[in-house]
């Protein structure tokens, strides 16, 4: 031992270094998933990501619910003096400097429903409302036609303007704006940022079933994500895939609905139609690189329908998974991309 502690001195310079680096890495604490986990939005949130230090999971819990609460008190319908409650409430021809957060998600919002002529309408707020699916409470009665006309008068995402150089929105009718397709994936984008600004690379976030994942787990797996079966009352999994650095977003028909007349009546409602959706699309899940983005896709795909979304989606080159039903139970429709991902 003796000699081998006289011959160092004559290692090269870079060895050395590498060998005192390699030594001091040893000494490191061990890379552990630490985790944090709340309410928000009327469902639960979970935040995990990878860190050496169990120390700071106090203060990011504080400063994750801060930001989830400021996006609650932006974009929430629920909240009677939220900003957009109160734009809500404004008369047609008003205008509002909107907060960046507002301001973006309704910017993007606009944006996919130009993109998909209109299957995702954040204005159709009112008709959610009728049909028992929004704040107002449920129902178990389909409304009459002549509601559901009066109401598509307000309808219409052409009614709201967006104005990028002062940063404000204009609604031009009586239209009253729902956000629920699109705030829960920016909400979760919204945490990730926070986490990147914190300096945390490696993390899974996800706030009501949609997610947003970067990085890889300490054993240098990707984060694997459960895409529920529509084809039991149970809950079970349908597929199971690897993800990273993407937001990850699931819609579909078999958990909120009602039933009247052995009728059932989806909580997706079709703005061109007024009525909830009555395809065979039960579920879609769309992996963009934002969350807010696959979430609003999500929900714009289940409007579409199987056949609809799955061209739209390839054109876009937007990885997407359908599961629709059939005579025989249910089959599965997929874009390479997706594919890709799949755990075998």
């Amino acid at each position: 031992m003796k000699d081998a502690v006289k011959s160092i001195p004559h290692w090269p310079a870079a060895l050395l270094l590498a060998f005192l680096f390699l030594a001091g890495c040893s000494q490191q604490k061990d890379e552990i998933i630490v985790s944090t986990a709340g309410m928000t939005m009327g469902t639960t949130y979970s935040v995990k990501w990878v860190d050496s230090d169990e120390s700071r999971v106090t203060d990011i819990h504080t400063q994750v619910e801060t930001a989830l609460q400021a996006v609650n008190q932006s974009m929430s319908t629920y909240i009677d003096d939220s900003e957009l409650s109160m734009f809500n409430q404004m008369p047609a021809q008003s205008t509002i400097k909107a907060s960046d957060g507002l301001f973006y998600v309704l910017s993007l919002a606009q944006a996919i429903s130009e993109t998909s002529n209109g299957a995702f309408d954040v204005t159709v707020g009112p008709l959610v409302n009728l049909w028992g699916f929004g704040p107002d409470g449920r129902v178990v009665k389909a409304p009459a036609q002549q509601e559901i006309d009066d109401l598509r008068n307000r309808v219409g995402y052409q009614t709201i303007e967006i104005n990028n150089a002062s940063q404000q929105i204009t609604k031009h009718s009586d239209t009253y704006v729902d956000l629920s397709a699109i705030a829960k994936g920016y909400g979760v984008d919204a945490v990730a940022d926070l986490l990147e600004q914190q300096g945390i690379k490696r993390y899974l976030v996800e706030i009501g079933g949609e997610l947003r994942a970067a990085g890889l787990k300490p054993n240098q797996e990707t984060w694997r994500i459960a895409i529920e079966s529509p084809a039991s009352a149970e809950r079970s999994v349908q597929r199971i895939v690897h993800v990273s650095d993407t937001g990850i977003a699931t819609s579909g028909d078999y958990r909120n609905y009602f039933e009247e007349n052995g009728i059932r009546y989806s909580h997706t409602i079709d703005p061109a139609t007024g009525k909830p959706i009555s395809h065979k699309l039960a579920s879609v899940t769309v992996l963009r690189p934002t969350c807010a983005e696959a979430d609003a896709l999500a929900t714009a795909f289940t409007v579409m329908g199987a056949k609809k979304a799955m061209a739209y989606a390839k054109a876009q080159k937007i990885d997407a998974f359908f599961i629709v039903k059939s005579e025989n139970g249910f089959k599965e429709m997929m874009t390479p991309g997706f594919e890709s991902r799949l755990v075998k």
